[in-house]
Formats: structure tokens, sequence, C-alpha cells
């Protein structure tokens, strides 16, 4: 959202609000999903699967996931200020495996039949675990995230971005 005379730089350390995310994990777990708390999830760009070099530097990297749909994702997410957590659903190894053949998309398509029954369980789950008041820095990410001085920022980009950036600039006129 940070651009056109705004400059912002958002907390990113950890992408995903560890709140919803301990939810969600609890929700797997209750369901009886396969589901592991930490990982590092290394976002590759897409459509093209890896090739069997990328894949093995991603291994080396520590990468325990390889996927195409957490980013921008997160990053806007957390510049609106919303929770977000992921369930990332092994579909394949990737290349990460030498005398396996490589993906496919047959090979996707079947595995991600099998996950969306799960997905949809802990979903579902989940969600009735939300708490209503947050407890998590999600709410504040932009407090002390935008560099522009108020008085430089473009009056059509706090129009704009008023539901977002306006109760960081009370005050200013």
């Amino acid at each position: 959202f940070f651009s056109e005379g705004i400059v912002g730089h958002i907390p990113f350390a950890e992408p995903f609000c560890p709140v919803l995310s301990q939810i969600v994990f609890q929700a797997a777990r209750e369901v009886e999903a396969t589901v592991h708390a930490k990982g590092t999830y290394v976002v590759m760009e897409g459509p093209a699967f890896s090739t069997r070099a990328e894949s093995r530097l991603y291994r080396s990297w520590g990468a325990d996931i390889i996927g195409m749909t957490a980013l921008p994702e997160a990053k806007l997410a957390r510049e609106a200020e919303i929770c977000y957590a992921i369930i990332a659903c092994v579909t394949d190894y990737d290349s990460w495996k030498e005398l396996s053949e490589p993906v496919t998309v047959d090979v996707i398509l079947n595995t991600l039949r099998q996950n969306a029954d799960i997905a949809k369980r802990v979903i579902k789950l989940a969600v009735s675990m939300i708490p209503e008041m947050r407890q998590c820095g999600c709410a504040t990410a932009l407090e002390t995230a935008i560099v522009t001085a108020p008085e430089f920022i473009p009056p059509d980009q706090k129009e704009k971005l008023n539901l977002l950036i306006g109760k960081y600039l009370k005050g200013d006129k």
C-alpha cells in the first residue's frame, strides 16, 4: 500500500500472526492432521516448478517447504493490520528426491483433492477458536511503520489510505 508519496516499513521478521498461527496449529492437531508448528517457507515465483538445482539450493538453505502463494499476501495483510496465517498443505517433494519423478500437475491435483477436506475441517474449527479481542501486534503494525511525515503525505493518498493510516494521522490537517 505504500507508494506514491508515502513510505512505510512494516515489521516483518515473523510474517505470520503468532496467535492465529497457534490457533491453526491447534485446530489441525484436533482434527488429527499431520502438522508442524514451525518451519521455513521459501516463496518461489511460479508458475513453473523448481529445477532440481533450485530445489537443492532451497534445501541447503534449511527450507522446510517451498510454495508460490504466501507473498505478497502476508505483506499486504500486515500492512492492512490483518492477522494472517497459512495452512501450507504439502503436495509433493518438489525436486528434492533425486530418484523420484519430477513433479507434475496431475500429482499435485490429486494431492490437493486429498488435502482439501483436511483444510476445510481445520479452518472450520480454527474460526471458532479466534478470540474476540486481538492479542498480537498485527492490529498496530502501522503504528511506527509510516516514515513519511504526515504533512508531506499527499492529500489524495491520505484519503485513499484513510482506513489503514487515518488513526495514526489524527490531529494532522
